[in-house]
């Protein structure tokens, strides 16, 4: 009976076997395989043979960005907004090395992505040829797994593994470096249907010892909160900790990371903590005395002082990756398991405990819940407006109301990026796209593209600023030639914001390069966005009145191509609330 079973099985998984075909040719019949209609992907000379097998296949979509790093980060759009392996492809040497910024992003913030590099041919590996650069071992520190393709008959295997590993798990970045003498090879091919690895056992799911114990927890506990991130994105477990939230009525507070995975109008959201969050969040996830941290790596932008993070109270924390299980703080009750299964068994024994789901009017924690009003009315999310210079913030919260926070909103890195996550409020996941853990300037407008190129009907708009737009601003030529109608607001103070805060805050307002103006013409606003869109054949209009703007973002979002709106915000706004590097949340400041 068993022998049966086992033939059967491997008769059902039996590969298939293909034509005759070279190495690049057997790649592109994997992608499709594995489902890609979308590849951003920059020529070369060892990746040449593979553009010219992509001029073949009627399945995929090659998307030629202007500079690599423009391909990766819409790759990781792509991949942010769909849940499914974003993919981008460059050729060896100075090609390969500018994929490596993305590629380390995708690793911080946990995406899946699959990167593929041209190489030198075999013989020339090591011998400094032209264009050779050793991108299998300088990425080693920052992907899921790696692969130097060495024998043309491994390259179907290589990919379907490729594929697995990056989503499978903690998803994550795989790289798949291929020489150019193999993409030239042929042989007939064997496509594998199943993957199996040896070692590599990406599912976990929590006891229910483990699961009735926090239950137990919250029996007993008086201030209970959930600290929650990009795990519960990844996990597709939204719904799960939604409900496990209204069953528990125990408060929420999300990373940076995490933001869109719990409804920021639920009445139990408290938005996100961490360095700029807001001061209830802050409050009460420190002063709680039992944290459920579902998905979440404790990361020093949260934390502050570790040691400091959450001191008197009793933590858990769920995870599928035991790597981040007691590696930034020690925890009372770890539990390894994949989010959605965790949260969804919680849920079906709370059910059979006779604990009821309650949408509104929460009264388990009568006196948690007074506390943490008394925080949100003493220090709210608020700014200083004013009545014709346009402050950052009113930008946001209008966009907001115009989008009816239906938008997928990317950002790059500083000011901006915070001021969107603090007033554009988010009730659904994988609609903030921000490079959380790298911090990678230059992210916003490719990652919009690539969102845009997943969510074709979606309102897609980049929430930028002046010196983080400029980093990547050639692939606006890429949104107008491929017709990506991405859109883009850009904050423009004329200086790097982020780092002026911080020298004003800590530097007695030194200024250390900071500046992105003309210093030979103050009065001119440099670089002209309005002109330098006008090259690349994409509408832009520069905004400098409050009283002008709801008919500037109304032109913006009607318009069905590319657009940028460059709107001009005055560089002494500061992001507040704002905990020091190093501090506790005591130490946080409001003013």
């Amino acid at each position: 009976m068993k022998t049966k079973k086992s033939t059967s099985k491997k008769t059902d998984a039996s590969p298939d076997r293909g034509k005759v075909m070279n190495g690049a040719e057997i790649l592109v019949e994997c992608l499709e395989r594995e489902g890609v209609d979308v590849v951003f992907a920059y020529p070369g000379g060892c990746s040449m043979p593979i553009h010219q097998a992509l001029t073949k296949t009627k399945k995929i979509r090659t998307i030629l960005p202007r500079h690599e790093q423009g391909g990766v980060f819409a790759a990781e759009g792509y991949a942010r907004v769909s849940g499914k392996a974003g993919v981008c492809m460059a050729t060896s040497g100075p090609g390969a090395t500018n994929l490596v910024t993305g590629i380390a992003d995708a690793f911080m913030d946990s995406i899946p992505l699959v990167a593929i590099t041209g190489q030198v041919p075999q013989e020339m590996i090591g011998r400094g040829a032209f264009q050779e650069t050793d991108v299998f071992g300088m990425t080693l520190p920052m992907v899921k797994h790696s692969y130097l393709v060495w024998d043309i008959a491994e390259l179907p295997r290589i990919v379907k593994e490729a594929f697995y590993i990056a989503q499978s798990g903690r998803p994550g970045p795989v790289l798949i470096d291929i020489p150019k003498n193999i993409q030239n090879q042929t042989m007939q091919p064997i496509f594998p249907k199943t993957v199996e690895l040896r070692g590599y056992k990406p599912e976990r799911k929590a006891d229910d010892v483990a699961l009735n114990e926090i239950i137990g927890m919250l029996k007993t506990a008086k201030a209970p909160m959930i600290y929650c991130g990009g795990g519960v994105i990844s996990g597709s477990a939204s719904k799960e900790l939604l409900e496990f939230a209204e069953r528990t009525q125990v408060p929420v507070a999300t990373t940076l990371m995490g933001i869109g995975c719990f409804p920021e109008s639920h009445p139990l959201s408290l938005k996100w903590l961490g360095m700029h969050g807001t001061v209830y969040a802050n409050n009460a996830v420190n002063e709680a005395d039992l944290l459920l941290a579902i998905g979440v790596r404790f990361d020093d932008r949260v934390t502050g002082k570790v040691e400091k993070f959450c001191e008197h109270g009793t933590i858990v924390h769920i995870d599928i990756d035991n790597s981040e299980i007691n590696k930034n703080k020690a925890v009372r009750l770890p539990i390894l398991s994949d989010l959605k299964y965790a949260l969804g068994r919680l849920n079906k024994i709370l059910d059979q405990a006779g604990q009821k789901r309650v949408a509104k009017n929460y009264t388990r924690y009568p006196n948690w819940y007074a506390q943490i009003d008394g925080w949100k009315k003493k220090h709210p999310l608020s700014f200083k407006d004013t009545e014709d210079a346009i402050q950052p913030q009113h930008v946001i919260r209008l966009l907001h109301e115009m989008t009816k926070g239906e938008a997928i909103i990317t950002t790059g890195v500083g000011q901006h990026q915070m001021w969107a996550g603090q007033f554009y409020d988010f009730d659904k996941p994988r609609t903030f796209i921000t490079s959380a853990g790298l911090g990678s300037m230059g992210f916003g407008y490719p990652a919009a593209m690539g969102a845009k190129v997943a969510m074709p009907d979606k309102q897609v708009v980049d929430i930028d600023g002046d010196g983080s737009f400029l980093m990547n601003v050639q692939e606006l030529a890429t949104a107008h030639i491929e017709g990506i109608a991405a859109k883009a607001i850009i904050l423009n103070n004329q200086h790097l914001g982020m780092v002026v805060q911080w020298e004003d805050r800590f530097h007695g307002g030194n200024r250390g390069h900071t500046f992105l103006g003309d210093p030979k013409n103050l009065k001119r606003i440099y670089p002209d966005y309005v002109e330098l869109c006008k090259g690349f054949g994409v509408p832009c209009e520069r905004v400098h009145h409050k009283k002008d703007l709801p008919a500037a973002i109304k032109r913006m979002l009607e318009s069905k191509e590319a657009y940028v709106l460059d709107v001009m915000t005055p560089y002494t706004e500061h992001v507040l609330p704002m905990i020091p590097s190093g501090k506790t949340y005591k130490d946080i400041i409001t003013e």
